[in-house]
């Protein structure tokens, strides 16, 4: 969802995957691929899905308070989650309104960054990242009946959880599993084994980098299966990604879609502002590198989500061009993805490879 980056409140950014500086904000408004699909507040992080033959995306909600939390991504002070829905493409879009408040959360105090949602049975899942009152990030779970809530959420955290960007996967046989963890302000280089650390700090750039987690999901969809796992990124070599490659690396916002059999683990590299992808033959990985699936994106953060809509494969992504280079004020969009022949997704460039990155 967010990291720790250059920011002062109120203010354009200092670090960015592309720099909003130099006026060149009209040229990115004159190239960009994709127009907004929320203008009237903001948005990112969008996670979308398809319930009962519509898209549904369920979003972070940006607010503009000029404070910032004296922590990593104090930034990002979200406190509500907004539900939008597409009947088809290129429609309108449909605001159903807050869903969830920070104020509904028994065991949560603030900022809830990147959500997701999921459906089983008819009930819908929205899960949620937030800090508790140890100002440690959990994932928390609301319950509805529809997939535009009201969600009501559990009194607690999900038991076994931590860090941030929870992304759940309903693979074919019904199974579900959340991918999550987020680096730096997510706080997962806190984490070893599942047990947290003030300790613990980012391993030597010449190890293997942080990775990311997955959890199957029990059948009520409220707890995990088992204790979390780490979800191995390899090269062609079968070797573990390092800490020092970081345009290939994990750093937050983990997803799965599944493509004529193959599970495709795509993901966000932080500080390098790509989103990229790798391959693998089960929802446990390991998964192979394989590229770049979106380019870096006006503001600092690259936050993503796919889904498959009446035959079509659809990228969401957001960025920062509707409140002119403000970084922790974005804008959902989307674009048509494509896989060619031999799966491989062809690389976007949200501004056309018009503009120079920096």
């Amino acid at each position: 969802m967010n990291k720790s980056i250059s920011i002062l409140a109120g203010s354009f950014i200092f670090a960015s995957g592309i720099n909003a500086q130099d006026g060149k904000i009209e040229k990115f408004k004159k190239h960009q691929i994709s127009e907004p699909l929320v203008t009237e507040i903001h948005t990112a992080d969008p996670s979308a899905h398809v319930f009962d033959g519509k898209i549904y995306i369920y979003p972070s909600h940006d607010v503009n308070e000029g404070k910032v939390y004296d922590s990593p991504g104090g930034a990002f002070r979200m406190v509500d989650y907004h539900v939008f829905s597409i009947d088809k493409v290129g429609a309108e879009v449909t605001d159903h309104g807050p869903v969830l408040h920070v104020d509904d959360v028994p065991w949560a105090t603030k900022q809830m960054w990147a959500p997701d949602a999921a459906e089983k049975e008819g009930k819908y899942y929205l899960y949620f990242p937030a800090k508790d009152h140890l100002d440690l990030f959990r994932i928390g779970v609301a319950v509805g009946d529809s997939p535009t809530g009201p969600f009501k959420a559990q009194p607690d955290a999900i038991k076994g959880s931590y860090s941030i960007d929870p992304s759940v996967f309903k693979d074919d046989d019904g199974s579900h599993y959340m991918y999550f963890g987020g680096i730096d302000g997510g706080q997962l280089q806190h984490y070893r084994g599942n047990k947290f650390g003030v300790h613990y700090r980012f391993p030597d750039e010449n190890k293997p980098a942080l990775l990311p987690r997955i959890a199957k999901m029990s059948d009520n969809m409220l707890e995990f299966a088992g204790p979390a796992k780490e979800v191995q990124i390899i090269d062609k070599n079968g070797e573990l990604l390092k800490g020092s490659d970081g345009a290939k690396r994990f750093f937050e916002a983990a997803w799965v879609h599944k493509y004529k059999g193959t599970y495709y683990f795509s993901y966000s590299t932080g500080g390098t502002h790509l989103i990229c992808y790798a391959t693998g033959d089960n929802p446990y990985g390991p998964f192979t590198y394989q590229g770049i699936v979106l380019k870096p994106v006006l503001g600092w953060t690259n936050h993503h989500s796919i889904c498959e809509f009446e035959g079509k494969w659809y990228l969401f992504y957001h960025d920062s061009i509707l409140s002119n280079g403000n970084t922790n004020l974005r804008s959902i969009k989307m674009t048509e993805l494509k896989h060619d022949a031999e799966g491989k997704i062809m690389t976007i460039d949200a501004y056309g490879g018009v503009l120079p990155k920096k």
